[in-house]
């Protein structure tokens, strides 16, 4: 869809660092985002200025002005709050519109919100996102989405112009559970390199020999690519924090529990990121979880 056909008009929920740049992204490429709600009044008040939207100061604010509502914020009770059934909701006055959910929450969450948006006369789509804060700026997330199909073709022009990779899972909750597994898993093979690395910097081994042979070799991951030289080089400017590596452990540790397994791993990567939360490094991204593997800077002990 271009800027010549007619758009619908966009809200975006929760302007942070991914949400602003997925508003200006929609806005570059055609889509006209007409309204931004943030908790952070200035957060919302800067990108509205930036891309001629309304800073909205209620959320049935952003309903009303839009056709589809983007929301991306952290947690479940913040998504629940976005969907209460009474108060300032996004569901005032929400018959005909569309809620694009693009939070990494429980899939329950998304199930339910699913159910809440089709009483009010709307449509809903979880929209995980597998991509980071450049990626969301360019246009080239991964995006993994569950919700009734009517719903996913409805929006899925605009899921292209953000995104270079598009795959709709299947009904509510279900995308939401891929992208639990692909964050433990990525979560595990962060903490795995980190280990590796701080053993290979305790054992006076050149870190970026190290590097180069993990990647011609079974040590290779995505994650080597993204955080190894970070690990290294001690920069963890933040694209995924500990914090929210931590929340989407859990997410997926829930997830087992109610299935019945254990997953060692994935606990014990969990307890490094809470670690790390607790060190007051949870702001940090991902990639500083070599700052507890790393015996000389090493902030804190980690029990097994």
């Amino acid at each position: 869809m271009t800027a010549a056909h007619a758009s619908p008009k966009i809200g975006v929920v929760g302007v942070g660092r991914m949400g602003a740049n997925i508003a200006r992204r929609l806005h570059e490429t055609g889509f006209p985002v007409v309204a931004v709600y943030d908790t952070r009044r200035s957060a919302a008040d800067e990108v509205a200025s930036e891309l001629g939207a309304t800073a909205c100061t209620r959320l049935a604010q952003v309903t009303a002005l839009s056709d589809i509502i983007i929301t991306v914020v952290t947690d479940d009770a913040a998504m629940r709050t976005l969907f209460a059934e009474s108060g300032d909701s996004l569901l005032e006055g929400a018959s005909g519109k569309t809620f694009v959910n693009c939070a990494t929450i429980s899939p329950q969450v998304h199930v339910d919100v699913e159910r809440l948006a089709q009483r009010a006369g709307a449509q809903s789509l979880e929209t995980c996102m597998a991509s980071s804060i450049s990626q969301a700026r360019a246009g080239t997330l991964y995006l993994m989405c569950g919700g009734e199909r009517s719903a996913f073709d409805q929006v899925k022009p605009m899921l292209d112009a953000m995104s270079s990779s598009l795959r709709y899972v299947g009904r509510a909750g279900e995308a939401a559970k891929v992208k639990a597994l692909v964050n433990m898993v990525m979560n595990i093979n962060t903490a795995g390199l980190a280990e590796g690395l701080g053993l290979g910097e305790s054992l006076g081994l050149d870190l970026t020999m190290l590097r180069e042979i993990f990647a011609q070799t079974g040590a290779n991951s995505r994650v080597l690519e993204t955080d190894g030289e970070d690990m290294q080089n001690h920069d963890h400017a933040c694209y995924f924090s500990a914090a929210h590596a931590a929340k989407d452990s859990g997410i997926a540790l829930d997830l087992a529990r109610s299935s019945g397994l254990s997953l060692p791993l994935a606990e014990a990567t969990k307890r490094q990121f809470d670690a790390m939360c607790a060190a007051g490094l949870g702001e940090l991204d991902k990639s500083g979880i070599a700052e507890l593997t790393f015996a000389s800077r090493r902030k804190t002990a980690v029990k097994s």
